[in-house]
């Protein structure tokens, strides 16, 4: 695929709130509450895509997300974010497809069963963006990667009272730096992940 973009750190928030915040929630992320979040998997997507014979782009997900982040709003450098997300989980249009995918051939969940992405560093870009770098670890292979992120919004989850944030984000990586060619490149080396992504503040 041309390069591409990778939304891949975040979420969308659409809250009802008590004490003045909007159903939509708050926008500016100084507001937001510092603290440790869980990754809501539930409302977490990761979508990736890929090149299909220069004819088209072909898309999937991943579910099952997992992971935290550490949120300091009044010094968003000390931010930290840890996600994981099991192989397995891929799935696109086509089930056949999938099973290929987790095998030997491909990403073979058997032997390398997580992906997992830990941050080094966030450096703010704009008033609701910022370049995450962190390592990808990927087929048994971690390499560095920098996800660009935007801040979405936060607020009170009138449904079960838990106080969340969300975020999104895009990155692009070469599934060839991580030893998976198969197919290149009639099927493309450019991977575009595209992530929004929702988390709960832990009590």
């Amino acid at each position: 695929m041309q390069k591409m973009v990778f939304p891949v750190l975040a979420a969308m928030l659409a809250l009802t709130v008590a004490g003045g915040v909007s159903a939509q929630g708050v926008h500016d992320p100084a507001k937001v509450m510092a603290g440790t979040y869980a990754v809501d998997p539930y409302h977490t997507q990761i979508v990736w895509g890929v090149s299909h014979l220069g004819i088209t782009d072909f898309y999937g997900q991943f579910k099952d997300v997992s992971g935290t982040l550490v949120l300091d709003p009044a010094s968003p450098a000390q931010s930290r974010l840890d996600i994981s997300l099991p192989v397995a989980s891929l799935f696109s249009s086509s089930g056949k497809l999938d099973e290929e995918l987790r095998g030997a051939d491909w990403f073979d969940a058997a032997r390398f069963p997580d992906v997992r992405f830990e941050s080094t560093s966030v450096t703010p870009t704009g008033p609701d963006t910022a370049e995450i770098a962190g390592n990808l670890t990927l087929h048994g292979v971690t390499r560095p990667i920098v996800l660009t992120a935007r801040f979405v919004g936060a607020g009170r989850n009138p449904v079960d009272d838990s106080y969340d944030a969300g975020f999104s984000g895009t990155a692009t990586i070469k599934r060839s730096e991580f030893g998976v060619t198969k197919y290149i490149p009639l099927v493309g080396d450019e991977i575009a992940l595209t992530i929004s992504g929702a988390f709960a503040r832990k009590s």
